[in-house]
């Protein structure tokens, strides 16, 4: 396919499968030269005050922001144990307790958690048709269908099935995200406590991580699939809704167009 911009990869994406967040175009900087130019540039905002990550990407799925976050303006142990700025200490693992069977069993399953394996100097999150950079991961918050979607277009763009997600207890936004980035490869992923209630989830979307390299072979083979079929739905071929909630072969659920009646003439 011909080269896409980021904002027309966003308008297709949000036409196509009717997306209510802008999908959130991450990056995550280790080279303090790129970042200066960044800065340089001006057009971002900060918080106001320390946030978690998935309370900055609000800025960037609801208001079209791009956000950037450093140390001083991250105020989440998860995130910034998953992100290398804070060493997994005692406090970060009994923050855990309540998930697990014990103190032996949180280290271990903390410990297990993605985290970068370079030193980030900063994090910033964008819309995907503002973003300034090319992303290292594309986060969504979807429903379900949603993210059926992006996930089999993602497997059949990158001939890779199954599809393995991994999921943490705590760190939902941050690791899933992360593991993305680590491994090259797409992650789905529930939203955690965190990013339920202070990430505001609570209509129950689910989190899809894609690869930035990967995001125009995603959106190549939905408009594929679109050109062969006359729709983007993979559930009923043809149809332009990807989630239409009609049961499948069902002979009850199905409209007839009525033409305008013939004149005969006097």
């Amino acid at each position: 396919m011909e080269t896409m911009s980021y904002q027309e990869m966003q308008r297709v994406l949000m036409d196509e499968l009717r997306l209510m967040h802008y999908p959130v175009a991450i990056k995550y900087f280790f080279d303090q030269a790129e970042l200066d130019a960044l800065k340089a540039r001006g057009g971002y905002y900060l918080p106001a005050k320390a946030l978690t990550f998935c309370q900055a990407e609000l800025g960037a799925r609801m208001e079209g922001l791009t956000v950037l976050m450093g140390k001083e303006q991250l105020g989440c142990g998860n995130a910034k144990c998953v992100f290398g700025w804070k060493d997994i200490d005692e406090a970060e693992i009994k923050g855990h307790l309540k998930y697990v069977r014990d103190l032996e069993q949180a280290e271990r399953f903390v410990r297990s958690k993605p985290r970068l394996q370079k030193e980030l100097l900063a994090v910033v999150v964008s819309p995907l048709a503002e973003a300034p950079f090319a992303p290292d991961v594309v986060h969504f918050y979807c429903d379900n269908m949603q993210a059926y979607h992006l996930v089999v277009d993602w497997m059949a763009a990158r001939d890779i099935h199954p599809l393995r997600p991994n999921m943490t207890m705590n760190s939902a936004a941050c690791a899933g995200n992360v593991q993305a980035f680590n491994t090259g490869e797409a992650n789905v992923f529930l939203a955690c406590s965190g990013s339920y209630n202070a990430g505001k989830t609570e209509r129950g979307e689910i989190n899809v991580a894609i690869p930035g390299p990967d995001m125009p072979l995603v959106v190549g083979r939905l408009l594929a699939r679109k050109q062969a079929t006359g729709g983007a739905s993979v559930t009923r071929a043809g149809h332009p809704f990807p989630g239409a909630d009609i049961c499948k072969n069902c002979p009850l659920i199905v409209f007839k167009k009525v033409e305008a009646p013939v004149v005969a003439a006097e």
